[in-house]
């Protein structure tokens, strides 16, 4: 008689796995739907790497610096912040974990606006932590107050907002993060594309972490490399419960690299949102509204003559875009982005490829 397998925590038996965009195989494929940098990292990263590795590989043996210092200093330098208040993890969804372990659990809810990343709830499930969700308006705003008072220990507000793209002031939140009795978690992985940034208030305020990825403007997404700017008490209790090693050799030294290669972000980022730019023209031209964009993602909603703006419209273009091997991505569970299909940013020649099928979908309808 085959033995059951043992249980796991029941808390951990009820939740689900976080689940990513859609990873195609073979080639051919305009991808599109997981908001990767279209352009290769900076040449100093790839150097970097290839130092770190050592000649054939040498120095893969050797353990990493057990707290990232490369990477901490990179970004110490790179955002004029107190290097010991600087915590590097893999990836800054590592980061978010570790704030959760640390300052959520059962009976210490995890707050988040509604909606937003959705992996919060998944690391908040894995800790027993309940799951406060603050909605966004269908004006794309919240209720600074409600995220005040809504008793999370710890909130996390993406800034710009994923999958909307909106942006909120580093001003409110300055305010916000007063009137807010917890941790007030700013989770900034889009930031290199838009305007304004928290990192003064991660600075400046004893309740405020910044959390910034390699993987967005940086182009780095294949090495998990990201950091959080925090309080100093904060950073000595995350640097408790981090796995030790958490950050590997090779990509410790080529984030820090990117992260003081300031004039390759600024030249990558201005062609990004350059690209970005035409692509809400030309969308917005043949009948598709596009909410402002701030990362370098857009939220369009699909519609043509023969199809108004649905959940099933947007279904229709997905698969049409699809048929034609050009990947986006839906959110069809929620009220703010059923009807809108979230395009990442590419190259020009993916941007014109899927303009191309997008005025072909509307023309057909």
């Amino acid at each position: 008689m085959k033995r059951p397998s043992p249980e796991p925590n029941p808390h951990v038996a009820a939740m689900s796995a976080y689940v990513p965009g859609e990873q195609p195989q073979g080639g051919g494929w305009v991808k599109l739907n997981t908001n990767e940098n279209p352009y290769p990292p900076s040449p100093a990263a790839i150097e970097a790497l290839r130092t770190a590795a050592g000649d054939a590989g040498s120095l893969l043996r050797l353990y990493p610096s057990p707290d990232a210092s490369p990477l901490r200093e990179a970004a110490a330098k790179a955002h004029d912040f107190p290097a010991g208040r600087v915590v590097a993890g893999n990836g800054s969804d590592d980061l978010l974990n570790l704030l959760i372990r640390a300052y959520a659990g059962p009976g210490r809810p995890v707050g988040m606006l509604d909606p937003s990343y959705s992996l919060y709830p998944v690391l908040a499930a894995a800790q027993g932590a309940a799951v406060i969700k603050v909605p966004i308006s269908d004006d794309l705003d919240f209720d600074d107050a409600r995220v005040a008072d809504c008793g999370a220990a710890v909130f996390f507000l993406t800034n710009p907002n994923a999958p909307l793209g909106v942006s909120f002031t580093s001003a409110r939140i300055a305010a916000l993060a007063g009137r807010f009795p917890g941790l007030l978690v700013v989770d900034e992985a889009y930031a290199a594309f838009s305007d304004d940034d928290c990192v003064s208030l991660a600075r400046d305020l004893p309740n405020v972490v910044v959390t910034r990825t390699l993987s967005k403007g940086h182009a780095l997404a294949g090495l998990r490399a990201g950091y959080a700017l925090c309080p100093e008490e904060v950073a000595s209790v995350l640097h408790r419960v981090r796995d030790s090693y958490n950050l590997d050799r090779v990509a410790q030294a080529a984030a820090a690299a990117a992260l003081l290669d300031d004039a390759w972000l600024r030249r990558t980022v201005a062609s990004v949102n350059g690209t970005r730019a035409r692509m809400v023209a030309a969308l917005t031209a043949i009948g598709w509204r596009c909410v402002p964009p701030h990362g370098n993602f857009i939220l369009a909603e699909p519609a043509s003559a023969r199809r108004p703006a649905s959940s099933e419209t947007s279904a229709h273009a997905f698969e049409f875009l699809k048929s034609r091997r050009i990947l986006v991505r839906r959110f069809p569970g929620h009220r703010l982005t059923e009807r809108c299909l979230r395009v990442s940013v590419g190259t020009d020649a993916e941007a014109d490829a899927f303009l191309a099928a997008a005025r072909e979908w509307s023309a057909e309808g």
